[in-house]
């Protein structure tokens, strides 16, 4: 099997979990008893922000490989890189969604409690992170300085999670992983939130391999074009030696 049909199939299996995620979310889970259809936003918001601290904790990963004499090589500085865009892509979306559904629950589109903050700050940690990647620099200080911001940025990521029990918040403590182990959800609801989080999971790791893929193609670009530009001086060095003797 070819690689792109590996990648037609894996996008197909994809979207076809997406599809499916959706007729749940809107169709078969019930509404919740107090919040009614406002709380099927849940089956977008949850995954979003799982995905955003999946992304995070890859750029970390990747990043101390990076800084690893051992274990350094150009695809864990690109691959930290691919994971952070995804990842600001799906914080941004949380932050959408968590204001679509503060409106009909809190009465209000912004709230300044502990959690929306830090995950507004999370998503401008990592913009600026990306900011940082695209500054002058050798392959080997962009990787090192990077590495470095992408493990100070991640320090957010369990403030955030952890904000809502560290904090008394608007934010209810967690369905699923909270203090208690007490699980809040059952039937159709749990499979479906089960479901979606499996479902943006596939559409993250297609999405990393993508923009992986991309990533490669781009630094193989930049290293010939400097190639040609080394060789060109070269020539021209040597045509102004044959002009001047």
């Amino acid at each position: 099997m070819t690689t792109i049909i590996k990648q037609r199939l894996f996008a197909a299996v994809t979207i076809t979990s997406l599809a499916i995620t959706a007729a749940l979310a809107l169709w078969v889970a019930p509404p919740d008893a107090q919040q009614g259809d406002a709380q099927r936003l849940m089956y977008l918001h949850v995954p979003t922000i799982w995905l955003a601290y999946l992304a995070f904790g890859i750029t970390a990963f990747a990043s101390v490989l990076w800084l690893v004499p051992r274990t350094r090589n150009d695809t864990w500085d690109l691959l930290a890189g691919a994971s952070a865009e995804v990842g600001v892509v799906f914080t941004g979306i949380t932050l959408v969604i968590g204001s679509l559904w503060g409106r009909p629950v809190w009465g209000t589109w912004w709230e300044w409690d502990a959690r929306l903050p830090t995950t507004a700050i999370l998503f401008f940690l990592y913009l600026g992170y990306l900011a940082l990647r695209r500054t002058g620099a050798t392959v080997d200080e962009r990787g090192t300085r990077c590495a470095i911001a992408a493990l100070i940025a991640f320090a957010d990521v369990p403030v955030n999670y952890l904000s809502v029990t560290w904090w008394q918040t608007l934010h209810q403590q967690g369905t699923v992983f909270n203090d208690k182990m007490n699980v809040e959800i059952t039937g159709t609801m749990a499979f479906t939130l089960v479901f979606a989080v499996g479902a943006f999971t596939l559409l993250y790791a297609y999405l990393v391999t993508r923009r992986l893929q991309l990533a490669q193609l781009e630094e193989g670009l930049e290293e010939r074009e400097l190639q040609l530009a080394i060789a060109d001086r070269v020539r021209a060095e040597r045509a102004e030696q044959v002009v001047s003797a």
